[in-house]
């Protein structure tokens, strides 16, 4: 009885070798990128610069900075919302990075939604 599946020889054939060196460099590559990114830092401010915040690539806020101007005792919600405002637009920066290097490293193959099967 015929052997099913599989490849004459038991070996890949050379196109498929080759796509499999390439997929391990870029799963080398993305990790490389990935570490990269975490390390990266994005600050937003808010409130024309009265609260100042920082965060990683990994989405870790690293740094707040408020002016003093923008701390009021009787008004502690308006200081929250400028928080709030500049911790979401740090967040976006470092989507908007890690999309970028997503983009560039799957040379836009569309898998960022997951495979195609």
């Amino acid at each position: 009885m015929a052997k099913r599946g599989g490849f004459p020889g038991g070996g890949m054939p050379g196109n498929m070798a080759n796509l499999m060196k390439q997929a391990q460099r870029m799963q080398r590559q993305m990790e490389e990128s990935q570490k990269e990114m975490e390390t990266k830092e994005f600050t937003a401010k808010a409130g024309g610069g009265a609260v100042e915040v920082t965060v990683t690539g990994k989405k870790e806020v690293t740094k707040v900075h408020l002016s003093k101007e923008a701390v009021d005792p009787d008004d502690v919600e308006m200081l929250e919302d400028l928080i709030m405002a500049a911790i979401n637009e740090a967040m976006g920066m470092a989507d908007a990075a890690n999309a970028e290097l997503m983009g560039k490293m799957t040379g836009g193959m569309g898998l960022g939604g997951g495979l195609p099967f």
